[in-house]
């Protein structure tokens, strides 16, 4: 049985880079590279310095069909991601797609579908951000009802300060045909991702987005959406490219509890020891001034636990290689599998949709709505063709 899986990366920008490189150092054990696609001839002798015996193709295609890779992940421009997925599923290939899994949830509903009736083949998403230690112990957290019943939930992430000179450095960026968005599927994807993992699939969204708010783009550079998850429980999410302090902070209320998230790094776990509801019923009247003095004693009514975790730069991206591998190996479950990545697409579409609308958007919206108001703004961009 083989021990490593046969791996193909397709693009070497960035992430690609990146990837290739955690598996030459040998963080990525059941994993061997074996093969890269580079459309850029530059960057295809790049590769050849650095990665010396590793097979460079120059054709997506072609690569899938030399044999020489059982695997690839897709480091490529968003509205690929769902078309590379699927050609690679068609040749029997398993596939990590990188997020966001395309732009629109109709081009990601196809890559899910046709996934699915490929049983035999993995299929999952880089949603890295959940190997993060913390934010796995959050989630047991809640998912094990120890801060009860969500109430609300927040997120300001602000935290991803980009001047002009980032958004004038490629042509696609920051464009509704290239890039298909802004800060929602450029920089926000793992906490769309994990705000939903953690806490639970709202059913509607209201939003407000500045299109060029900032700076001198098309697409939105700051956020603020309001979700209802139903029964009386709201969220907030709000992020921007624009700040140069930014914020970075994730609460969860419940009716037993509270987690307070800093800056990605350190959470404060608040446990009642009664329901909110019942402690408020318990408040006589002469007490309520007590609860406001230097008489309140939090001991009587919750405990609190500081979480702070390390982790390696580029660990958590090797994490998600090596259970991808594990999966192919030895069927290891899947930390994030790829149908997952419709739940941030989606989201993200339906704060598009709102805040293009000026109405509330339920998450089962319209998907060729969507999509007819997006190739709008693409025409209107004049500089890709629209999408089908």
């Amino acid at each position: 049985m083989s021990t490593k899986v046969r791996l193909g990366i397709v693009g070497f920008g960035n992430q690609g880079s990146q990837y290739a490189k955690l598996i030459a150092e040998g963080r990525v054990p059941n994993i061997e590279l074996a093969a890269i696609t580079e459309t850029d001839p530059a960057r295809r002798e790049l590769i050849a310095e650095r990665h010396p015996g590793v097979t460079v193709f120059d054709d997506y295609l072609a690569m899938l069909e030399s044999g020489a890779v059982e695997a690839v992940v897709t480091t490529v421009p968003h509205y690929l991601h769902p078309q590379m997925g699927i050609q690679a599923l068609e040749r029997g290939l398993h596939v990590l797609v990188e997020k966001p899994a395309g732009v629109y949830t109709k081009q990601v509903r196809e890559l899910n579908e046709f996934a699915a009736s490929k049983p035999e083949l993995t299929f999952a998403i880089m949603f890295n951000q959940r190997t993060n230690p913390l934010y796995r112990r959050l989630k047991e957290i809640v998912d094990l009802g120890e801060i009860g019943a969500i109430r609300r939930t927040n997120w300001i992430i602000t935290n991803w300060y980009r001047p002009q000179a980032y958004y004038d450095s490629s042509a696609w960026r920051a464009t509704w045909g290239g890039e298909g968005g802004g800060v929602l599927v450029n920089q926000a994807p793992h906490q769309l991702d994990l705000w939903q993992w953690i806490c639970g699939v709202p059913q509607r969204v209201f939003a407000k987005a500045g299109f060029g708010f900032r700076r001198n783009i098309a697409v939105e550079d700051e956020v603020v959406a309001v979700v209802d998850y139903g029964g009386g429980a709201t969220g907030t999410f709000t992020t921007a490219t624009h700040e140069l302090v930014g914020t970075d902070r994730f609460e969860i209320v419940g009716d037993a509890g509270k987690i307070v998230v800093e800056n990605s790094k350190t959470a404060t776990v608040t446990r009642l020891r009664r329901p909110e509801q019942e402690i408020n019923a318990g408040i006589p009247l002469d007490d309520i001034w007590k609860m406001t003095s230097d008489q309140f004693d939090p001991d009587e009514y919750y405990t609190q636990e500081t979480l702070e975790f390390d982790t390696a730069w580029g660990g958590q991206h090797a994490a998600v290689l090596e259970n991808f591998a594990a999966n192919i190996l030895d069927g290891t479950p899947l930390i994030a599998p790829g149908s997952d990545g419709m739940l941030g697409v989606r989201l993200a579409n339906a704060i598009h949709l709102s805040a293009w609308t000026g109405k509330e958007v339920a998450m089962d919206f319209d998907e060729d709505e969507f999509l007819a108001q997006l190739n709008k703004k693409i025409a209107e961009e004049g500089k890709f063709p629209q999408r089908g």
